[in-house]
């Protein structure tokens, strides 16, 4: 079965959703997602997103807190485009109906978090990506010209080249889960926004669907892949075996939470003059070490001082998580520990979204616009999705005429071969659980040479096995995953062992300065080993 539309868009957060929105305006959209629509990273976004609405504030302090916390790796006009757009994005959300809190006279009620200078968090209590996906899916499915296409996934993208033709992405083979057929849509435009690649961790605090496959898709197509040894821990999130890492925002930490250790000691002035507002990547080290120095298993998040009030009405959806597991957080301390939350390289892109490769587009946690640097300001990230978002569906707005120019490309339907249905799914469990328990412990908070090197030599194994299985296997969900975490794992182990030095999200015990000859980001392609590249 073949579709196709002029605008192909893999994913459902609120990259591909606010694009989609916007793009429908010029053409047809196929809108494709692996789960139910809302079930992206975007909905469980506890923060809310960054942006300048108060007189206190302004565009360069947002912007010097950026840069600040980028680590020497910020594009400066990607920097100041996003936090000069930023306003106008958010009035948008609101626009499409999504309510954010309000102050007792009607304006935004800023919030604040770690490493910024001023309140500029537009939130919805503590689950402001909820609110946002539930605008944006409602605003999609209300949409004539979207078609969405749920329980589906990408299995790769369909390059001319394998077919003798240009270097050009058309489209892509789609998985149908539900009827485990592959189907083929064919677009004018090809857009990845398939979110962030936590799962390739053990603890991660990333839904379920987070397996990275746009950028393991992107970069087996050819196109440039960027700063991948940069992933972000987020250093509070809930230590509850049942809670699923659950996360503890930052935005606890803006309204005064203080970390201890179990003995109810304060620690992190020890390690920052922020203290308790330190950036995140200080923040996940200095509790890693912490726990590894007195062997507790988790510290203490202590927001005691805040009434039970204020904290039912600012953190609503923590307050009623934390008491599911017999935690009141107005009297006790909430223990936490650090998780993969996200990663800050992907594939590389220019001002509008458009990757190396002809034809495709990346938006969200699947791009590296430039935006974050080696290390992501908090509530940026929903920011970058918004703004990349209409810079792209304007851009290939203006195109579409000339992309219309030509016949919707004739590209043959997925082939089965002799594969056959999997035999032994307890290839891809092993495999699955080996690969995120060695990039936990190898490739984590604090790395080194030798770290590194085990965990390469162990991919590369993995590596072949997977290969040779999907190869004799008809794809499923499973497999498919499996596969993409492999190649991202490969590409974030690459990149850390080629940055021989620390910088940001990227610590070494081998090579602990930041060295000037490093402040240019990692760059890597298909064929081509990860090496550093000015920008």
């Amino acid at each position: 079965m073949t579709l196709s539309a002029d605008f192909l868009v893999l994913g459902s957060g609120i990259a591909g959703l606010s694009f989609a929105l916007r793009a429908a305006r010029y053409g047809q959209v196929v809108v494709v997602t692996k789960r139910a629509a809302d079930e992206a990273a975007t909905a469980y976004a506890q923060g809310g997103v960054a942006a300048v609405f108060s007189a206190e504030d302004s565009f360069e302090k947002h912007a010097a807190d950026t840069i600040a916390a980028g680590a020497g790796l910020c594009h400066d006009i990607v920097v100041e485009l996003c936090v000069r757009e930023a306003p106008a994005a958010v009035r948008w959300l609101a626009e499409i109906g999504a309510s954010f809190s309000r102050a007792g006279d009607g304006e935004l009620d800023l919030g604040r978090e770690a490493a910024h200078s001023e309140r500029r968090i537009v939130h919805a209590g503590d689950i402001t990506g909820r609110e946002i996906e539930r605008a944006l899916v409602a605003a999609v499915k209300a949409s004539p010209n979207i078609r969405l296409l749920e329980w589906h996934l990408g299995v790769d993208l369909i390059t001319l080249s394998k077919f003798g033709g240009p270097d050009q992405c058309v489209g892509a083979y789609v998985l149908d889960e539900r009827r485990g057929v592959v189907e083929t849509v064919v677009a004018r435009a090809t857009v990845l926004a398939t979110g962030g690649a936590g799962k390739v961790y053990l603890y991660t605090s990333n839904p379920d669907v987070a397996t990275g496959d746009g950028i393991a898709m992107a970069y087996r197509a050819g196109a440039e892949v960027a700063n991948m040894e940069f992933f972000q821990f987020h250093p509070t999130v809930l230590y509850e075996p049942k809670a699923k890492s659950f996360l503890i925002s930052e935005a606890l930490r803006g309204e005064g939470a203080t970390l201890r250790l179990p003995t109810g000691e304060s620690f992190m002035k020890k390690h920052h003059p922020l203290g308790d507002l330190a950036p995140r990547d200080v923040m996940a080290r200095a509790i890693d070490f912490e726990m590894k120095r007195t062997g507790s298993e988790s510290v203490l998040l202590d927001i005691t001082h805040q009434s039970r009030e204020f904290l039912q009405r600012r953190f609503p959806g923590i307050y009623a998580e934390c008491a599911r597991f017999g935690i009141d957080i107005a009297t006790q301390p909430i223990p936490v520990v650090p998780a993969a939350h996200y990663l800050c390289g992907g594939v590389s892109t220019d001002l509008h979204g458009r990757s190396t490769l002809p034809g495709l587009w990346v938006l969200g946690e699947t791009a590296c616009t430039g935006l974050h640097g080696a290390n992501r300001l908090a509530s940026n990230s929903l920011l970058e999705g918004l703004v990349f978002a209409r810079r792209a569906a304007e851009k290939l707005g203006s195109l579409i005429a000339e992309l219309r120019e030509g016949p919707v490309p004739s590209v043959p339907e997925w082939q089965i071969g002799s594969a056959v249905p999997s035999d032994e799914a307890v290839v891809v469990s092993h495999n699955w659980d080996e690969l995120r328990r060695l990039m936990w412990n190898y490739v984590g908070i604090v790395r080194s040479d030798a770290r590194l090197r085990r965990a390469a030599r162990r991919v590369a194994m993995l590596q072949e096995e997977i290969q040779e299985y999907y190869w004799k296997h008809l794809v499923t969900r499973d497999l498919l995953e499996l596969r993409n975490i492999a190649t991202v794992a490969e590409l974030v182990i690459g990149s850390a062992a080629s940055r021989r030095e620390s910088r940001g999200l990227h610590y070494t015990i081998d090579h602990q300065e930041t060295l000037s000859d490093f402040a240019r980001d990692t760059v890597v392609k298909r064929g081509v080993p990860a090496h550093l590249r000015g920008h």
